[in-house]
């Protein structure tokens, strides 16, 4: 039941994903981090201050970025672009579709403030369509975390995939549900809670990253991240 999920504390998505890509780079030392002047707001700080021979500043040319990436990945190393979502898909469209996902480079097109989280920099900043778009592409795996552990789990998980990869965050504190040490497996879902059918409630919402479906012989929903 909803009542049954203990929330942690409130985080910031994209503080999951800044202590994410340390731990990735840690890990592996072919990560690599790129962003296009918002290194303070995709919370690279620390990963800069331990591995600063692996950022590169590629300033407000998102484009760029993008090429920059897909030409390490040549190299082998794992580049992680870093921008909010708007920039990370809608102003790169072609760069992605042409260097990235026809050429199935293994870049991490890392986004932040998704959706309408931007609110107070108004539409020129925000992105609904995005999922849609980078869904479209041959290829490319999208990941939706829900929560500040699970993105950070996603984000030490897609190093270890050969692929192109979106993975979409937030600004604003959320609640933080779903275990610290969990261990994401990108294609596979989880159980997060059990709650009653109702008339209100579809027994499909459509949605991929939080999918829900009747039992087979229960009268309850399981919904799924």
């Amino acid at each position: 039941m909803v009542k049954d999920i203990q929330v942690l504390n409130e985080k910031e998505t994209r503080g999951g994903f800044g202590e994410g890509i340390l731990e990735a780079a840690r890990r592996n030392p072919n990560v690599v981090a790129l962003t296009a002047d918002l290194l303070g707001s995709m919370k690279l700080n620390a990963f800069i201050k331990e591995f600063p021979d692996r950022f590169v500043q590629c300033g407000i040319a998102e484009a760029n970025m993008i090429g920059v990436a897909a030409g390490m990945t040549i190299g082998g190393k794992i580049p992680y672009t870093t921008t909010f979502a708007n920039f990370s898909t809608g102003r790169v469209y072609d760069q992605i579709r042409q260097s990235v996902a026809y050429s199935g480079k293994n870049v991490k097109i890392c986004a932040s403030h998704a959706g309408l989280t931007l609110g107070e920099d108004g539409a020129t900043h925000q992105i609904l369509e995005d999922i849609g778009l980078m869904k479209m592409l041959p290829g490319m795996t999208v990941i939706v975390p829900c929560d500040f552990n699970q993105t950070k789990a996603a984000t030490i998980a897609v190093a270890e995939y050969e692929g192109p990869v979106y993975l979409r965050f937030g600004r604003p504190k959320w609640p933080n549900f779903t275990p610290e040490d969990q261990k994401f497996e990108i294609g596979k879902h989880r159980c997060s809670m059990k709650v009653p059918t109702s008339p209100s409630l579809p027994a499909d919402t459509g949605m991929e990253s939080r999918r829900s479906r009747p039992h087979p012989r229960k009268k309850e929903v399981i919904v799924w991240n």
